[in-house]
């Protein structure tokens, strides 16, 4: 079993119809999102509202209260926007998730200490003025960093969550790398910063890739996250299969992506297609085979 923590994405401006209905201030597509993800069973529900330019506040204190008016699981507040942060945390009616920070200079002063002020758990990226850090040390000395900056400010380790920054698989000559990058990340987190979640947005993983190969990626990627003791991921909670892979429901598929990590041999000749589809992803996000569109079919 995974026991990973599901922060449920689906509710983000840059769906159609999650935009509109912010727009329109429509609650019923916001509340029928909301009510899904929770009966689908996530932990947390994501408003990822982006930048947010208009109306800031009020336009976040009505979407908090119309999703809180429909369930009443804890809500992760995602914008960049200082203000609309705000509106957001104070709305909260159980303690929230900030998401997110980073390492930026901008973020640490504005960001942060409205975790302080509001009590709640950051999700703090290793992001920073300079960009995104390109190994796994550089991650680890950026986060260091930033939370000894949190810590100063009086936010306790236990109440940061990391994130490592996934990209797409798709990139061409770093996706694969990055990937198995923020698997060794996720691994060593713990041991390096005592206390703190690890985090990840696991669709940005599939970002470019056809939309019926997508889901597998993300199922496979969060298997093998959580075998290195991966906390939580913004993900689909309404992806059946990937909840059936949370609650421990297909063991056998765990089994075999763990033997791919730990550079078990396999014959592929024996395994039926669905495992072999998830062999062969595993592979692929291990770097042993070249990412293409094709790579089920190899």
């Amino acid at each position: 079993m995974l026991e990973t923590v599901i922060i449920g994405e689906n509710i983000h401006v840059l769906a159609r119809a999650v935009s509109t209905a912010i727009r329109e201030r429509d609650p019923k597509v916001i509340q029928d999102l909301a009510k899904a993800q929770a009966e689908a069973g996530a932990d947390y529900i994501d408003l990822n509202v982006g930048p947010m330019k208009k109306d800031t506040e009020e336009t976040m204190q009505w979407l908090v209260n119309t999703v809180q008016e429909t369930t009443d699981l804890p809500l992760s507040i995602d914008t960049m926007n200082p203000v609309a942060m705000e509106a957001g945390l104070k709305a909260c009616q159980k303690r929230p998730l900030l998401n997110s920070a980073s390492g930026k200079t901008d973020s640490k002063e504005q960001m942060l200490p409205l975790a302080r002020k509001y009590n709640c758990d950051v999700v703090i990226s290793v992001m920073t003025d300079k960009g995104m850090p390109p190994d796994v040390d550089s991650k680890i000395e950026s986060i260091m960093d930033t939370v000894a900056y949190a810590n100063e400010l009086g936010i306790p380790n236990e109440d940061i969550w990391v994130d490592p920054i996934i990209l797409p698989v798709s990139t061409a000559g770093e996706g694969q790398r990055f990937a198995v990058a923020c698997l060794e990340f996720i691994k060593i987190l713990e041991d390096v910063l005592p206390g703190v979640k690890s985090t990840v947005g696991l669709s940005n993983l599939s970002n470019g890739v056809p939309s019926e190969l997508r889901p597998l990626l993300n199922r496979t990627y969060l298997v093998m996250l959580g075998k290195n003791k991966l906390y939580s991921a913004i993900a689909d909670p309404l992806d059946k299969e990937l909840m059936s892979l949370v609650k421990g429901e297909m063991p056998e598929i765990c089994e075999l992506v763990y033997k791919i990590m730990d550079g078990e041999d396999i014959d592929l000749s024996v395994l039926p297609q669905r495992k072999l589809e998830y062999v062969k992803t595993a592979k692929v996000l291990m770097g042993e085979t070249l990412y293409s569109n094709a790579w089920l079919e190899s």
